[in-house]
């Protein structure tokens, strides 16, 4: 009975092997997914226990460097609407009422873009189409809610992957934050709060 079991299972073998198709060769994306999100609850550990806590979220397309510069007609040209990631539009959320940049935002979902110049940055909030756009389609002003001027910084060191952030305060009344673009070597921010 030994001898029969090395044979069996080689013949096993041989029959999953040969009903398997044939795999082709793994390929990693050219870009991943992002999420920065921050939770907002309740002071209060009772009101809390029973109410849902609300979240804000922005959710984008990840490119990577790969030893490309940022600032090229190819990649991100100037004085032209840049989609802010990669593959399909960055989306904000909230389930309050915000202020972003000094500009009052219902709560809802935005796409989120940006407009770079040599003289500044500047953030673009569109109100989110019932049917999405085209991954392609021109940028559609009339859809605009917002723009608004960044603080731009340089970094000492480059961010190989677009990277943004919601990063709450924790100083002491509403609950408010910056929103922080980050890629290369350029840092971009605004503010944010609770209305």
């Amino acid at each position: 009975m030994r001898s029969y079991i090395p044979a069996i299972a080689c013949a096993l073998a041989a029959v999953t092997a040969a009903s398997l198709p044939a795999q082709s060769p793994l390929q990693v994306a050219p870009s991943s997914r992002g999420r920065t999100e921050v939770t907002i609850t309740l002071v209060d550990s009772v009101a809390r226990a029973a109410a849902k806590p609300s979240v804000i979220r922005l959710d984008y397309g990840q490119p990577h460097l790969r030893g490309r510069k940022i600032l090229t007609d190819s990649l991100i040209p100037y004085d032209k609407v840049w989609r802010t990631g990669a593959n399909a539009p960055t989306t904000l959320m909230s389930d309050v009422d915000l202020v972003v940049g000094g500009t009052s935002l219902p709560k809802g979902t935005y796409i989120v873009s940006t407009l770079p110049g040599r003289t500044g940055w500047k953030l673009l909030i569109q109100k989110e189409p019932t049917e999405p756009p085209p991954p392609d389609s021109p940028y559609d002003v009339s859809r605009e809610v917002a723009r608004i001027n960044l603080k731009t910084t340089p970094l000492a060191a480059p961010i190989e992957s677009l990277t943004m952030w919601l990063v709450p305060s924790r100083e002491p009344g509403p609950p408010r934050g910056q929103l922080v673009i980050a890629w290369s070597n350029i840092s971009l921010a605004t503010d944010w709060s609770v209305k």
